[in-house]
């Protein structure tokens, strides 16, 4: 087993994990759950071997055999085959030795490696290998070329796919999805639910984990806490928990204000000094409990569109694709205000050349992509970060986009997207994967748009950001076209799925069990949804979403625009106000001035009062219709 004994793990001065107690077990499947920069990569290293602990013990082992990623790739000339399949070492010994034997016609030690391959399967594990390329999207003929032909992105699922290959009895992942489509990330998951050994994945894949693991080692406060059952159990408990120990807190301070003013009012009299001091004992001994602290501080909010012409945008019988090559024909398609759509499809289908499309960075090889006046784009491409100037801070990209904003305006709107302090004037040279992302959603959410496309957002995010994005997508005014391998994301937004498959986009009537079923399984929908009626009720409760955001979104709106107004009001009436406070003001004779003052002080008091009835009225409306 792995023993953590008074563990303390830190990185530079920063205490990772203080005084960690805990085991786990052969055979467990754990997800290494905690915000960015809690520790959970630190303590892969560490389980890895690459990290000493700077205090306590940590015991593995030592006949356990260890595969983790790697993640670097030398542009090697090898085959993507002869790299996955260098992943079993046993394997690989056994085959240098055997030509060695035969190279020395040594018949005795021929049949005592032959014995040694039968008994590790090692004859088949060339089709082993081919599976696990198979199973994480590369396509036929992949096998064979260079591991210098893909592109970063496809050398780490290399890597991944020769981290499966070795037989190992302890597998250590640090976000092994972000790579993935949906397609292989769902094959991925029934690969590691067979895996018999103990397993250690780090992901911000709720839905992913709840389906993988089978415990929950959570990292917060530089404290572990480790939990049997999935991620959505745990802090389901957690939560319980948290609430509990908020409102216990809130009762010990009430009780603590109550001893104190005792103390405070008594303690000089004599005949109460006795009390007096046995309520300080009181004090003295009594164990604080913590306030709870919140852990997420993103809150992300799309404004309101500047407008929102219906259609935004339609496709009619376009062909898409590179030069010559047509990945996809005759789609068509019309973008509306208040669309969810969510693109499913294996890699390689289109998904992909489909959003820049519909972007207008690539063209359409015939047909045509037509687009409203007034249309405004937010697109987040699969490889966004990429396009951050690394010497730039957060606040000086805000201020590329919109001088005019200046310093203060930016850092108040990048603290909601967790910028806050000198973290918004950092280079983004230093910032981890997850900061880039979501400056890169900042600065698409800062444009207003009215069509976002987003094409992988989640890579990075941890669970708090992809919720906080899922909130703001639910609420955004505008269409949002997604392709993701975060379900759950996808299940929170989108109302409609387009299955780009065989050169075409058709509607998806089944949901996202559907889809696992089919790719898994080859079950086709009509097999796969369980009945009709099931499918008529998902696409009428779909439907009945997109018609309550349309109820909704103009109710926000007003209520928004009241809300904004009474904001300016309030600081115009300040001001005179300020202005009337002025002693020097009564002193310069000026008598006209104050007569107009207090009119417009009084002007004020009335609009502002009826901007607040009116604000009552809209925000009751919106209750009433968010709730029908």
């Amino acid at each position: 087993m792995l023993r953590f004994d008074n563990l303390n793990l830190r990185r530079g001065s920063r205490l990772l994990l203080n005084g960690a107690n805990f085991l786990i077990h052969p055979g467990w499947r754990v997800g290494l759950t905690g915000r960015n920069g809690s520790g959970k990569s630190s303590l892969l290293a560490l389980i890895g071997g690459e990290l000493a602990p700077d205090g306590g013990d940590f015991g593995r082992p030592r006949d356990w055999t260890l595969a983790h990623v790697r993640q670097q790739t030398d542009a090697s000339a090898r085959s993507a085959l002869d790299h996955v399949l260098d992943g079993d070492a046993e394997f690989r010994f056994l085959e240098r030795e055997l030509v060695s034997a035969e190279a020395d016609h040594d018949a005795g030690r021929q049949a005592t490696l032959h014995e040694r391959l039968h008994a590790i399967g090692g004859y088949a594990a060339r089709a082993r290998a081919g599976e696990l390329l198979h199973g994480l999207g590369f396509g036929p003929g992949d096998e064979v070329r260079a591991v210098s032909e893909f592109s970063g992105g496809w050398r780490m699922r290399l890597n991944l796919a020769q981290a499966l290959m070795c037989r190992s009895d302890l597998l250590l992942l640090d976000e092994p999805t972000n790579h993935l489509d949906l397609d292989a990330v769902l094959w991925l998951e029934e690969w590691l639910r067979r895996y018999a050994g103990t397993l250690i994945v780090v992901s911000h894949d709720r839905e992913f984990l709840d389906h993988v693991v089978s415990h929950v080692l959570h990292i917060a406060d530089a404290n572990a806490e480790l939990f049997a059952g999935g991620v959505s159990a745990f802090e389901r408990k957690r939560a319980e928990r948290m609430a509990q120990q908020q409102i216990a807190h809130e009762r010990q301070q009430a009780e603590r204000a109550r001893l104190q003013r005792f103390v405070d009012r008594f303690k000089a009299k004599a005949t109460k000094a006795r009390q007096a001091q046995s309520r300080v004992k009181a004090l003295e001994r009594m164990t604080e409990i913590a306030a709870v602290r919140a852990e997420s501080g993103i809150e992300f909010e799309f404004a309101t569109p500047d407008a929102l012409p219906d259609p935004l945008l339609t496709l009619d019988d376009a062909a898409i694709g590179y030069g010559q090559r047509r990945i996809v024909e005759r789609v068509k398609l019309s973008l509306r205000p208040g669309d969810r759509i969510g693109l499913l499809g294996a890699n390689g289908a289109g998904k992909s050349t489909l959003i820049k499309t519909i972007a207008g960075t690539l063209a359409p090889l015939a047909g045509k992509r037509q687009s409203n006046r007034g249309l405004a784009i937010g697109y987040f491409a699969q490889h966004q970060v990429e396009q951050l100037d690394s010497e730039a801070t957060p606040v000086q990209h805000l201020l590329r986009l919109q001088p005019a904003l200046g310093e203060q305006g930016a850092r108040d709107f990048l603290g909601t997207f967790g910028f806050a302090g000198e973290r918004a004037l950092a280079e983004v040279r230093g910032f981890s994967g997850g900061e880039k992302a979501r400056l890169a959603l900042a600065l698409i959410v800062f444009a207003r748009p009215n069509l976002l496309l987003l094409d992988e957002p989640t890579n990075h995010l941890d669970i708090d950001t992809r919720e906080a994005l899922a909130e703001a997508l639910q609420d955004f005014a505008g269409a949002v076209v997604l392709v993701a391998h975060d379900r759950g994301l996808l299940r929170a937004v989108c109302d409609d799925y387009l299955l780009v498959r065989d050169n075409e986009v058709q509607p998806f009537n089944g949901d996202l069990d559907d889809y696992a079923r089919l790719v898994l399984r080859g079950v086709p929908l009509s097999n796969a949804a369980p009945t009709d009626s099931a499918g008529d009720s998902r696409r009428d409760a779909r439907r009945d979403r997109a018609e309550q955001r349309a109820r909704v979104a103009p109710l926000k709106n007003e209520v928004a625009r009241i809300e904004k107004r009474i904001a300016t009001l309030e600081s115009e009436r300040a001001g005179v106000q300020a202005e009337l406070a002025d002693p020097a003001l009564y002193e310069s004779g000026r008598g006209d001035r104050v007569a107009d003052l207090v009119r417009r002080q009084g002007q004020f008091a009335q609009d502002i009062a009826a901007l607040e009835d009116a604000w009552l009225e809209a925000h009751a409306a919106l209750e009433a219709a968010a709730q029908g």
